[in-house]
This record gives C-alpha cells, sequence and structure tokens, in this order.
C-alpha cells in the first residue's frame, strides 16, 4: 500500500471550478493506476475518474464527462482532478485511490479494484 494524501477541496458556487491534487509515496509512481472516487452523505461511494500512465486510457462516470479531467505528474507523484462548471450535485467527499503496482491496459473503476485511499477532501457547491 502507500500512502495518498488529498487536497483542494472547498466551497465554490454552482458553475464555478474546482482541481484537487492527491500526493502519493513512493518510488514507482508512475506504474500505479490511479482513480478519483466521491461518496455524498446517504449514498454510496462512486466511480469519478480513472487513469493509468501517462498517454493511457482514461475513463469518467457518465455524470461528469466533458466537465472534469484527470491527469497526474509522474515527477511530482501528484495525481490531479480538474472540475469545471460544477453544480450542487458534485457535493461530496472525494477520494483518491492507487492501485499498486498496475500493469494492465485500463483504468480501474471499481472501489474494489483499489488497494490504496486517501483520508478525502470535502467538495462543496452551493450557491
Amino acid at each position: 500500500q502507500v500512502q495518498l494524501v488529498e487536497s483542494g477541496g472547498g466551497l465554490v458556487q454552482p458553475g464555478g471550478s474546482l482541481r484537487l491534487s492527491c500526493a502519493a509515496s513512493g518510488r514507482t509512481f508512475s506504474s500505479y493506476a490511479m482513480g478519483w472516487f466521491r461518496q455524498a452523505p446517504g449514498k454510496e461511494r462512486e466511480f469519478v475518474a480513472g487513469m493509468i500512465r501517462i498517454g493511457g486510457r482514461t475513463g469518467y462516470a457518465d455524470s461528469v464527462k466533458g466537465r472534469f479531467t484527470i491527469s497526474r505528474d509522474n515527477a511530482k507523484n501528484t495525481l490531479y482532478l480538474q472540475m469545471s462548471s460544477l453544480t450542487v450535485e458534485d457535493t461530496a467527499v472525494y477520494y483518491c485511490a492507487a492501485k499498486v503496482p498496475y500493469y494492465g491496459s485500463s483504468y480501474l473503476a471499481s472501489p474494489s479494484q483499489y488497494d490504496s485511499w486517501g483520508q478525502g477532501t470535502l467538495v462543496t457547491v452551493s450557491p
């Protein structure tokens, strides 16, 4: 397992933007499959976005396609989630997750496929 620390959450108005970051430990970050999930009050944790290596396939939940972008900087051991056109329905605790190591060819979209999780960062979208 690796240590994951999210940051960047906060309060934003509908239509606004926010960028989340996830700093990961370890020396082989480029081999990690990474993902973002979120959990709203009273709801189950759901997949938001996932990616493997830079240039590899990325995947998004239908609810965020065209609004969110997942990316990574392997030199900084950091995963990002750029969120735009936020709505109140995006309010949730956002978690980053890692599968270490991972040499598959597709992103992972199920929570059970990941073996490391961050503590979460709260995103609140409110007028």
